[in-house]
C-alpha cells in the first residue's frame, strides 16, 4: 500500500458509516449496503486523480455511493416486504408456504458495528428515524430519483445543487421530485416516528416491554406473547408471503408455529434499524446447539404494546445482532 492510498484510506474511513447508512437507505439490505460501499471506495481510489477538492470528499464519496446505488436499484428493483404483495393470512392454522427465495426482500439493518453521526441541522429526519423500518419501507415505493432526492435532501442536507450533480439531473428537476417524494411519503409513513414513540415512553419502559417478550418467548408462554401486543399488531416473516395481523390470528400462528410445544427458543435484547429488536436461536436437537434463527424487529406503540414484528428469518442477521455473535 502506498503512502498515497493510506492517506486516502485515513481520510475516508471517519465517513465509511454514514456511507453505510446513505446505502442502506436507499438499497433496503445491508448486505447490498456493505457491497455497495466497498464499490464507491474501489471508485474513489480509482478517481482520486480527478478529485480536485472543488467538493468536499464527503459529498464527492456520496456523489459516487448514489450513482452506484441507482445502479442496483436498476439491476434489481425495488425491496418488498409481505404487505406488499398479499392480504394479511386468512386462517393461521394453514401451514406456511413454499419461502419465496427469489424475491428481493427488504432487509433488516443489524445495530451491530454501526455509530451515528448528529442530525444535520438542515435535515428533516433524525438519523435514526431515517433507518427505521416504516422509513425504509416507504422510501422502496418511491421511483429512484425521488429517492435519491428525499434522502439527500431531507436526511443528508445536501444543497439542491449537489443532489443534481450526484443525480446527473437539474435542480429545477430535483427539486420537483423532491416535492412528489415527500407527497408520498407523508400518505405511507405512520403520524409518528418510532424514535418519538421511544422517547415518549422512556428507556426503562422500553426496556421491560422488550424484557417481557423475551422471557414470555423463552418460556413458549403464547398467552404471555399475545398479552403484550396490541390490538391490531402485525407478525410478518419474510421470505415466507404469510403475514397476520390482528391478536387472535398473530396468537393462534404463534402457539400452532413457532411456539408449538416441543420447540425452544433462547433470546437475547439488541437493537436493529434504530429500533428494539430480538435475536433468536433455536435449539436442534440433531445438532446439540443452539442455532441462529432469525431477528424480529419490533415497532411498539404509545403504550408499550407490541405494534410490529418484523421477523426476518435470516440466521446471519441473528449473528450479527447477538453480542458475541452465535450463541
Amino acid at each position: 500500500m502506498t503512502l498515497a492510498h493510506e492517506e486516502f484510506a485515513e481520510q475516508v474511513a471517519p465517513l465509511r458509516p454514514g456511507l453505510l447508512l446513505h446505502c442502506y437507505r436507499m438499497l433496503a439490505s445491508s448486505h447490498d449496503a456493505e457491497d455497495a460501499v466497498q464499490e464507491t471506495l474501489v471508485r474513489a481510489w480509482r478517481g482520486i486523480d480527478r478529485f480536485e477538492a472543488r467538493s468536499a470528499l464527503r459529498t464527492w464519496l456520496y456523489t459516487i455511493a448514489t450513482h452506484v446505488c441507482l445502479r442496483e436499484i436498476e439491476r434489481r428493483g425495488r425491496r418488498l416486504r409481505p404487505i406488499d404483495l398479499s392480504p394479511a393470512a386468512a386462517d393461521p392454522a394453514v401451514a406456511l408456504g413454499v419461502p419465496l427465495t427469489e424475491t428481493v426482500w427488504l432487509g433488516p439493518l443489524p445495530a451491530a458495528g454501526l455509530t451515528w453521526a448528529s442530525t444535520p441541522a438542515d435535515a428533516v429526519y433524525e438519523q435514526k428515524e431515517a433507518v427505521e423500518l416504516a422509513f425504509i419501507a416507504a422510501l422502496q415505493h418511491l421511483p429512484p430519483l425521488q429517492r435519491g432526492a428525499l434522502v439527500m435532501r431531507d436526511v443528508l442536507a445536501m444543497s439542491a445543487a449537489e443532489v443534481a450533480v450526484a443525480l446527473d439531473t437539474t435542480t429545477a428537476a430535483v427539486n420537483s421530485a423532491l416535492q412528489r417524494a415527500r407527497a408520498a411519503m407523508q400518505e405511507r409513513m405512520p403520524e409518528r416516528s418510532q424514535q418519538r414513540v421511544l422517547r415518549d415512553l422512556g428507556d426503562e419502559r422500553v426496556r421491560q416491554s422488550v424484557a417481557a417478550f423475551v422471557a414470555a418467548w423463552e418460556r413458549a408462554d403464547v398467552g404471555a406473547v399475545v398479552a403484550l401486543l396490541a390490538d391490531d399488531v402485525v407478525l410478518a416473516m419474510p421470505p415466507y408471503l404469510e403475514w397476520y395481523e390482528g391478536r387472535d390470528a398473530v396468537g393462534r400462528f404463534l402457539g400452532q408455529a413457532p411456539l408449538a410445544p416441543g420447540k425452544r427458543w433462547s433470546c437475547s435484547p439488541t437493537t436493529a434499524n434504530g429500533q428494539p429488536a430480538v435475536a433468536k436461536h433455536r435449539w436442534d436437537e440433531q445438532v446439540g446447539a443452539w442455532l441462529a434463527h432469525s431477528l424480529s424487529v419490533l415497532s411498539l406503540d404509545d403504550s408499550g404494546g407490541i405494534l410490529r414484528i418484523d421477523a426476518f428469518l435470516d440466521p446471519s442477521a441473528c449473528v450479527a445482532s447477538t453480542p458475541g455473535g452465535a450463541r
